[in-house]
């Protein structure tokens, strides 16, 4: 080994080790030192998807293919998060784990958890099942299903006009005619007691129509589980946990059996 005239020892040329995913790399004089005076290369401009000292690592929004060596040039898959199901597009580098949204799992969030069924929703793609819904007592004051047919001609149509912040709390009015009582609870002279079957008007926030968890329609029937219990009376309003779900016909025996359980308990 050559030795300078500062008695410091001329450093060995050693091969750049970048995994064949880079051409050339630098010394890092302090990384040399950090190292014990091992290793001081940095790879850079690494290739195939990978970054890291060593091109080591896949990038961004890709993740590593365990079935393939390291030095492979496709050993970075590219993540494949569900645009609906997943809350980005970058994934676990290591795993390929993406971020899911409430409810939903899987690899790339691309299906419901254990407990959730599907909407049609892409801001709640997932929502608890009735069964499980139906369980949190503390959710469940009132289950109720209504046929929407009107509303307050005063309100637009909030798919066409964009709104403000200071809007976002009003208020809309549908008219709804309520088919069934299947659960009501409440002391007597709260909205509970007062709950009956025939026209009633339905109190629905702005904010829970903008994200159309469902999208209210003329002429659907809708399970409405949860109210606020402050409401006017003659009114039904949503609450902060309530849940609103399209009515399906297959849900009439089971939701039949809960009523029936529900009389046992009160």
């Amino acid at each position: 080994m050559i030795r300078s005239r500062l008695r410091e020892p001329i450093l060995e040329i050693e091969v750049c080790q970048c995994n064949s995913h880079a051409r050339r790399c630098r010394f890092n004089l302090e990384l040399y030192k950090l190292s014990g005076r091992v290793s001081g290369g940095v790879c850079y401009n690494c290739q195939h998807d990978t970054t890291g000292r060593y091109c080591h690592y896949c990038r961004e929004g890709f993740y590593r293919d365990n079935t393939k060596p390291l030095n492979h040039r496709k050993v970075c898959k590219r993540c494949d998060c569900h645009p609906v199901g997943s809350t980005g597009k970058t994934c676990n580098h290591l795993s390929g784990q993406c971020p899911c949204k409430e409810g939903v799992t899987g690899l790339t969030c691309n299906r419901c958890a254990r407990g959730y069924q599907q909407t049609r929703s892409h801001v709640a793609p997932c929502i608890k099942q009735i069964l499980n819904v139906y369980k949190q007592k503390f959710l469940i004051d009132a289950a109720i299903l209504a046929k929407v047919i009107g509303y307050d001609r005063a309100s637009q149509d909030i798919s066409i006009e964009k709104f403000s912040i200071e809007r976002q709390n009003e208020i809309f009015k549908y008219e709804i005619n309520i088919q069934t009582i299947f659960k009501r609870n409440g002391m007597s002279g709260t909205t509970s007691s007062m709950l009956g079957r025939g026209h009633m008007m339905w109190l629905v926030p702005r904010k829970s129509l903008e994200c159309q968890c469902p999208k209210i329609k003329l002429n659907k029937s809708y399970l409405i589980l949860g109210r606020d219990s402050e409401a006017a009376p003659g009114y039904l309003a949503i609450g902060p946990s309530s849940v609103v779900l399209e009515w399906k016909d297959e849900w009439s025996l089971r939701m039949k059996r809960f009523q029936r359980r529900a009389r046992k308990c009160s």
